[in-house]
């Protein structure tokens, strides 16, 4: 069909380019991308997708705009706090690019709407941050056919990487299993550098902009790790695994699974069972806290987020010390404590407790929903971050 003449104003700087020209960005407008996520890594690759000229822009996501994003998310802003991402999303984007057609799925990914949704996209890019996701849209991409683009950050550093089947390894030759549950701290839990998704996305959406033009060479076979404090880049080769279960010589793998199963991860009912065993709710800590010396609050979150707020009369023991179960570490309390434990939103609380009852401690409680549900229910002046 050609160029219009608003398109080739608006791509020049492409069309310049030998390694483009007009049959390359013909290539981009013809092209369909899905991102899954629209947060750190979401907002760079949607941005510079756009911008780019991808033809159709997939976007999954079912989160509502939080005000702890916009430190990195940049596709969102103050004006959309509270509305759903893809919306949010979409209307940014069709201020940079109106050209680009933007399809929104305020969904959760699952086994049950994977296949549906991805074969309809030339390309995958991962943009999410849990581990049953990844795996999932590993598989589908493999089962497909279809290129999918890995990005991976947390504190100060990330990882990048292309997984085709076609043509090198895929997500399981490099990770054939999953960590245990709550080993990796996600980025609410352990914090992010704002920039790094910017830097880790950019070279998610580069690798696009390759694999669709068929210019240069891509991260397949290759994963590259990037330290924003150290500014280093440093690379990993990857060989196929024939022993893999979905791209091996001899698959076991040859529809989706359950991938929460398969990750470790507890059903809803199974996890809030368990928790029930040993929660507390916020209401009951502060009726406890009015009555002297009945108990101990021990916070177990880090120190620069004790620095942020606390709850007055909490000691800090932060939940790595628990964890490495070294009585040097646990001088504040003793096994003939009642203990309440709270962290931020009541995860990493419920790990320390649990660890405290392996060292023999039994009049143990996690304080239900953290730091969080104290300031949203009992003392709104305590901030949220």
């Amino acid at each position: 069909m050609g160029l219009s003449q608003d398109q080739i104003a608006r791509y020049s700087r492409h069309l310049l380019l030998p390694e483009v020209g007009v049959e390359g960005q013909e290539k981009l407008c013809n092209a369909k991308v899905l991102c899954i996520g629209t947060g750190g890594l979401g907002s760079p690759l949607g941005l510079y997708l756009a911008a780019a000229g991808i033809g159709k822009l997939g976007l999954v996501d079912f989160d509502v705009v939080d005000q702890s994003n916009l430190q990195r998310q940049v596709l969102h802003g103050e004006s959309t706090v509270g509305k759903l991402k893809v919306d949010s999303a979409k209307k940014r984007l069709a201020d940079i690019n109106s050209d680009v057609e933007v399809v929104t799925y305020n969904i959760r990914l699952s086994s049950e709407n994977a296949m549906e949704i991805f074969k309809d996209y030339d390309i995958i890019v991962d943009g999410t941050d849990n581990f049953p996701t990844r795996y999932l849209a590993n598989d589908a991409s493999v089962l497909l056919g279809k290129p999918y683009i890995y990005g991976c950050i947390l504190r100060f550093e990330g990882q990048a990487s292309v997984f085709y089947s076609k043509e090198g390894p895929c997500y399981r030759c490099l990770y054939p299993e999953p960590p245990p549950p709550g080993l990796v701290p996600s980025c609410a839990e352990g914090g992010v550098l704002g920039v790094l998704p910017g830097i880790v996305g950019l070279i998610q959406a580069t690798e696009v902009v390759k694999i669709i033009l068929g210019k240069g060479d891509t991260l397949v076979g290759r994963l590259m790790l990037f330290d924003a404090l150290g500014m280093k880049f440093r690379e990993m080769k990857l060989r196929k695994d024939k022993n893999c279960p979905i791209c091996g010589e001899n698959p076991t793998i040859t529809k989706l699974i359950d991938y929460e199963q398969f990750c470790g991860i507890p059903s809803a009912a199974e996890e809030d069972a368990d928790n029930a065993k040993w929660e507390i709710s916020v209401e009951e800590v502060k009726q406890k806290l009015d009555k002297p010396a009945s108990f101990v609050l021990v916070d177990v979150r880090e120190p620069s987020e004790y620095d942020i707020c606390r709850i007055d009369g909490s000691i800090l023991i932060p939940l790595g010390k628990i964890e490495e179960m070294k009585p040097k570490n646990l001088n504040k309390i003793s096994k003939n404590d009642q203990i309440i434990l709270h962290c931020k939103a009541g995860v990493r609380s419920l790990k320390a407790a649990k660890a405290l009852k392996q060292m023999g401690f039994e009049n143990i409680k996690s304080m239900a929903g953290g730091i969080d549900a104290w300031s949203d229910r009992v003392d709104p002046s305590i901030p949220k971050y």
